[in-house]
């Protein structure tokens, strides 16, 4: 079985090294990228099956990001991170959406029933381990 590509699009390096390693130990196979402009011209976007992304980056939000994809038709599972968390953000992205919205530091736990959540198909339950 194929294992399953997360791509996570975050601007600060340590926070994107950080959640590919975390990533990677949960067994996924992981790409990352520090702008949405450098996911949305690698090989990898098609085969993504979960976005991680960062609210707050230059030239194009995580948000502006998932809108982005919805209105090309690739709407990719996505789970936003911010270190900035607020509920008229929270609101807009889960409105629009969005898988999760969660605040940094990432709680790890929270982090795997987004997954699980982001990664079930529609009308099955989620399992989480």
């Amino acid at each position: 079985m194929k294992k399953l590509l997360v791509s996570i699009v975050e601007d600060d390096r340590f926070f994107r090294e950080s959640m590919r390693r975390f990533m990677k130990s949960l067994g996924y196979t992981v790409e990352a990228f520090p702008s949405a402009a450098d996911f949305l011209a690698s090989p990898h976007l098609a085969e993504t099956t979960c976005l991680i992304a960062d609210i707050h980056m230059p030239v194009m939000t995580g948000l502006e990001l998932y809108r982005h994809l919805v209105d090309e038709g690739r709407a990719i599972p996505t789970i936003l991170v911010t270190a900035y968390p607020n509920d008229a953000d929270r609101a807009r992205a889960l409105n629009n959406g969005v898988v999760c919205y969660l605040g940094k530091p990432v709680d790890e736990d929270d982090l795997k029933r987004c997954l699980a959540a982001a990664l079930t198909p529609a009308g099955t339950t989620p399992r989480v381990s």
